[in-house]
C-alpha cells in the first residue's frame, strides 16, 4: 500500500512541480537511496528483477529509492528531472506469475526518458512487449499486481493506470494524488488499443458510452480491504486545502498525516488505522509500513530530492539529495539489521517509538522539526547562490545527512530511557517482537 501525489506549479508556491510518495511495503523490507550515473552499454540483454530484457545503448542517471532485493524501484528520478511513483493497484486482468514489476518499469522508464510524456510512452511500450508481473514482496511471495503511476517533470505531470496489458492514461491539470486503486474513469487522454472493446467482450460494460476504465476494471474486494479510496480522499482533500501554497516542507507534512484527530485521545499507530503515513500492525491487514518517503521539487534549473531513506516519515528526518554521488554513510541495507547502514540505525529508533507512540514521539518532535526546518532554509539559500556549483550541493547534503545521523543516535538514546507509560496491546507488541526476531534487532 502506497500513496503518491502531485502538485503542478499553478498549485506550488514557487511554481514549481513538487511530486511526493511514501513507499509501504514488509516491514524489515530495507529501502535505500541507490544512484546510478549515465551510462553507455555494451551489453545486448539488461536482467531486471525476474526478466531479461534487451538493453539500450545509453542510459540516463538516476536516483532510485531501492528496496534491497529488487532491481528496480518504488520511485525515483533521473538526471532531466523526470520523477515517479507507482502504486500496485488490483485488478479483473489475470495477474502473470513473471514478467516486468512495476518497481522495473520506473527504473526502465527514468533510464530512457528525458520528459514525463515519453517516460509514459517506454511504460506501455514495455507492457505491450513484455507484459508486467512476477513477485512483488519476498516476505508474502503470493502477492502480485498491476500498477499505476504518477509521472511528473519540471512542466507536467500524468496519471498512468493499468490492468494487465491495458491501461489509461491522463494528464494532471493541477493536483493529483493516486493510492492502491484505479482513479480514472470516463476523462482520460490517452489509452491502449482495445481497452473499451476487451471490456465490453468481458460483459463489464454494455458500450463504448458505458465504459468507466475504474468501474469496470477494478477488482473490488482486494481494492476495499486496502482502504485505498479513504487514503485517495485524505490526499485529494489535503492537495485541494492547500492549493496555491503548496511546498516541499507541506509535502513532508502531507506523507506523515495520519488522519484526522477529532478526539483528545492521543494518536496511537496500534489503534490508528490504515493512514497516509503508513503503520504495520499485525499480518493480516496491517501488514505494510512506510519503508521510505521521497518528495522530489522539480525546479527547472535545480531539481531537489528530498529522501527520508528510513522508515515512518513520521519519525525521521527529510534530507536533500541532488542528482549525482551520494553522500557517504547510507550504506546498503539488507533483511538484517546492519549499523552501519543509515536504514535500520534509524529502524532502532522507529521501534523504540512504537512501544510507546503518544509519550515517546514527542520527546523528539519539536528538535526534528527544527532541524529539518533549517535544511529547508538552508536548502533555499543554497538554490539562490550555489545552484551552479555541484561541489558545494554535495558537502551541504552530505552535511544534512551527518547532522540527521548524529540526531537520530541522540533521540535513540533519549527515547530508550524514557518510561512506557502507554504499555501497547499483547497482539501489537507480539506482532513487532515477532519482526525485531526475523531482523535480530533489539
Amino acid at each position: 500500500m502506497c500513496d503518491t501525489l502531485v502538485a503542478l506549479g499553478d498549485a506550488t508556491a514557487d511554481g514549481s512541480v513538487i511530486l511526493a510518495k511514501n513507499s509501504d511495503r514488509s516491514p524489515n523490507e530495507a529501502q535505500y537511496p541507490f544512484y546510478v550515473p549515465h551510462m553507455a552499454h555494451a551489453e545486448s540483454m539488461v536482467q531486471c528483477t525476474h526478466i531479461a530484457i534487451p538493453q539500450v545503448p545509453e542510459t540516463l542517471a538516476v536516483l532510485l529509492s531501492r528496496p534491497f532485493w529488487m532491481w528496480g524501484c518504488e520511485m525515483g528520478v533521473n538526471e532531466h528531472g523526470v520523477a515517479i511513483g507507482n502504486e500496485a493497484v488490483f485488478t479483473r486482468e489475470p495477474k502473470a506469475r513473471s514478467g516486468l514489476l512495476g518497481m522495473d518499469l520506473m527504473r526502465l522508464a527514468l533510464e530512457r526518458a528525458d520528459t514525463a510524456r515519453r517516460a509514459l510512452e517506454v511504460i506501455t511500450d514495455l507492457i505491450a512487449r513484455y507484459g508486467q508481473g512476477g513477485i512483488c514482496d519476498i516476505y508474502h511471495r503470493n502477492i502480485t499486481y498491476h500498477n499505476s503511476f504518477i509521472i511528473a517533470d519540471p512542466g507536467e505531470a500524468w496519471v498512468l493506470e493499468t490492468a494487465g496489458y491495458y491501461w489509461v492514461a491522463k494528464q494532471v491539470r493541477d493536483v493529483y494524488s493516486i493510492s492502491n486503486c484505479l482513479t480514472i474513469g470516463r476523462d482520460w487522454d490517452l489509452a491502449s488499443p482495445g481497452v473499451v472493446e476487451h471490456a465490453i467482450d468481458k460483459g463489464w460494460c454494455k458500450s463504448e458510452s458505458d465504459f468507466d476504465f475504474a468501474r469496470c476494471y477494478s477488482d473490488r474486494f482486494f481494492t476495499r480491504i486496502t482502504s485505498a479510496q479513504a487514503r485517495h480522499r485524505r490526499t485529494s482533500e489535503l492537495l485541494r486545502a492547500h492549493r496555491g501554497k503548496i511546498t516541499p516542507a507541506q509535502m513532508f507534512a502531507f506523507l506523515r498525516d495520519h488522519g484526522d484527530q477529532h478526539n483528545s485521545r492521543p494518536w496511537s499507530p496500534e489503534r490508528g488505522g490504515i493512514t497516509v503515513c503508513m503503520h504495520a500492525a499485525n499480518n493480516l491487514a496491517r501488514r505494510s509500513q512506510s519503508v521510505a518517503s521521497l518528495v522530489a521539487h522539480l525546479r527547472a534549473d535545480l531539481p531537489t530530492y528530498w529522501m527520508t531513506g528510513t522508515s515512518a516519515p513520521c519519525t525521521g528526518v527529510f534530507k536533500p539529495l541532488y542528482m549525482g554521488p551520494l553522500p557517504s554513510g547510507i550504506g546498503r541495507p539488507e533483511g538484517q539489521f546492519d549499523e552501519g547502514t543509515l536504514w535500520w540505525r534509524h529502524e532502532r529508533l522507529h521501534r523504540a517509538v512504537l512501544a510507546d507512540y503518544a509519550t515517546r514521539m514527542p520527546l523528539y518532535a519539536e528538535e526534528r522539526d527544527g532541524l529539518e526546518a533549517s535544511f529547508v532554509a538552508e536548502e533555499q539559500s543554497m538554490y539562490e547562490h550555489h545552484r551552479d556549483d555541484p561541489d558545494a550541493l554535495a558537502e551541504f547534503s552530505q552535511l544534512c545527512f551527518e547532522q540527521a545521523d548524529l540526531a537520530t543516535r541522540h533521540w535513540y538514546e533519549r527515547v530508550r530511557a524514557a518510561p512506557i507509560r502507554r504499555r501497547a496491546g499483547f497482539f501489537y507488541r507480539r506482532y513487532w517482537i515477532g519482526q525485531g526476531r526475523k531482523a535480530d534487532i533489539e
